[in-house]
């Protein structure tokens, strides 16, 4: 028998503001046509005032758990990927521990930028497959539109915040690619990429900063890696393009999703794409999707998805998942 780490529970929150592309119109030289057109991007929600990133994953991790039919004390770790948390320590995971009422256990963030849950789901993975944890509280939680230069049209009009979590849980299998669980990852970074996409500000400038990206730059680097980690993703679990039922990408840019399919020879008709309403979430994007694709009818037990993103770093990585 072979240890595979199921999930058990998904679940999402947006918060409610609700920001259409017609309200940038105001702020930069924009329009709605250019925003869709150039992103696929409709609108996107943005945290209230005083609301942080740990208050998102808190309501995201309830609902998640809420699906499970498990309680707090019943979770033995918690990974949160973010790159916005609520302070530069401790740990927003440890918030949402406390937040959650868990009295038990441990708790931890993981800050690899957009490719931020694929390492959670990662992480999590090998704990269960270690022995370390039982069930893993994983979430991915952004208050992006904090990190926004509002004068740079091409950036601000791209990202939302949210947040969205799974439970995984240990679970005794066949050890074949049939298995639930997730059957294979596959991560991967290059520092050389680093001015493509980069926050100026932290601790050595005493600035909280603004994102700074080279749009064309990371459009090129994203279809060609997020194609190749998804085929070594697969390539380690013994299957093929041709096996899987779902893509859930990523959701940064419509284009990059369309290429990295292309590229999959998998059809749109089998992409889960969210980017419409979310806009690009960061390390929220691919659990968003998870859960409202669930919610849609579109996902269903015994589905394979391969799960897929690039981030900041540049970062970028891969997981194969039987629902």
């Amino acid at each position: 028998m072979t240890i595979r780490a199921v999930v058990k529970g998904v679940g999402h929150y947006l918060p409610e503001r609700m920001v259409p592309n017609s309200e940038f119109e105001a702020i930069v030289d924009t329009s709605d046509e250019w925003i869709r057109s150039r992103s696929g991007i409709e609108r996107r929600h943005f945290a209230a005032e005083g609301q942080g990133t740990s208050d998102l994953a808190t309501r995201a991790a309830k609902a998640a758990l809420a699906d499970a039919g498990l309680q707090p004390d019943d979770i033995d770790a918690i990974i949160l990927a973010t790159s916005t948390p609520d302070l530069t320590f401790p740990a927003a995971a440890t918030m949402v521990q406390a937040a959650l009422g868990m009295t038990r256990g441990f708790a931890f963030d993981v800050q690899a930028v957009c490719a931020g849950f694929v390492y959670a789901l990662t992480n999590a993975n090998a704990l269960i497959l270690s022995g370390q944890a039982k069930r893993v509280l994983v979430i991915g939680a952004e208050t992006f539109s904090r990190l926004m230069n509002w004068n740079d049209r091409s950036t601000c009009v791209l990202f939302g915040d949210g947040a969205g979590a799974l439970v995984l849980e240990a679970t005794d299998s066949p050890g074949t690619s049939a298995d639930r669980g997730i059957l294979s990852t596959d991560l991967n970074s290059d520092g050389r990429y680093r001015d493509l996409l980069y926050v100026n500000g932290g601790v050595s400038t005493g600035t909280t900063g603004h994102l700074v990206m080279e749009g064309k730059e990371v459009f090129r680097h994203a279809i060609e890696k997020l194609a190749q980690t998804a085929h070594t993703a697969l390539d380690k679990a013994g299957l093929t393009p041709e096996d899987v039922d779902w893509i859930v990408p990523h959701q940064a840019n419509i284009r990059i999703i369309e290429g990295t399919a292309k590229r999959m020879q998998v059809p749109m008709d089998r992409v889960v794409v969210t980017v419409q309403d979310h806009g690009n979430t960061s390390a929220a994007s691919i659990p968003l999707a998870l859960s409202v694709g669930r919610d849609r009818g579109q996902i269903k037990q015994g589905d394979l998805l391969v799960t897929e993103a690039i981030g900041g770093g540049l970062a970028w990585g891969s997981v194969v998942i039987r629902w």
